[in-house]
């Protein structure tokens, strides 16, 4: 005599999953991306700050190695009457990984930053951040 098969009724609880089952993995999915997203933002917010603080010294950085390249006298001469992206220009030979344009090189249009016009390779160039806030760095 053959032996019988399962129930058709136990048959169809194997094979997936329920609805019920579904509705509460949806659930505690949404909760941890409730909790999490605020954080992933804010950490999202605070690396783009960091990376412009970075990219700020760097560019404090080449405008000192450029003064210091060309000499003060002739590095001034060059320097006075330029604005902050013809400045970025010269500054970019001494750059690590320098981006085509100034405004490339910050991390988003967020970011700005302003060469001091008389001794960029004294004083620190001016980073403003959103809303135009200067960031100190």
């Amino acid at each position: 005599m053959k032996k019988l098969r399962a129930s058709s009724a136990s048959r169809h609880t194997a094979r997936g999953f329920s609805l019920v089952e579904l509705l509460v993995v949806l659930a505690v999915l949404a909760i941890i991306l409730y909790v999490a997203f605020p954080n992933i933002v804010q950490v999202k917010s605070d690396s783009e700050l960091n990376l412009a603080k970075a990219r700020a010294e760097a560019l404090n950085l080449g405008a000192a190695a450029y003064y210091q390249a060309l000499g003060t006298t002739a590095a001034a001469t060059a320097w006075s009457g330029k604005t902050s992206e013809q400045r970025y220009q010269l500054v970019k030979a001494y750059l690590a990984f320098p981006q085509a344009t100034l405004s490339n090189f910050m991390p988003s249009a967020d970011y700005t930053v302003t060469f001091d016009a008389t001794e960029p390779h004294r004083k620190k160039a001016t980073l403003l951040g959103p809303n135009s806030a200067t960031i100190a760095y």
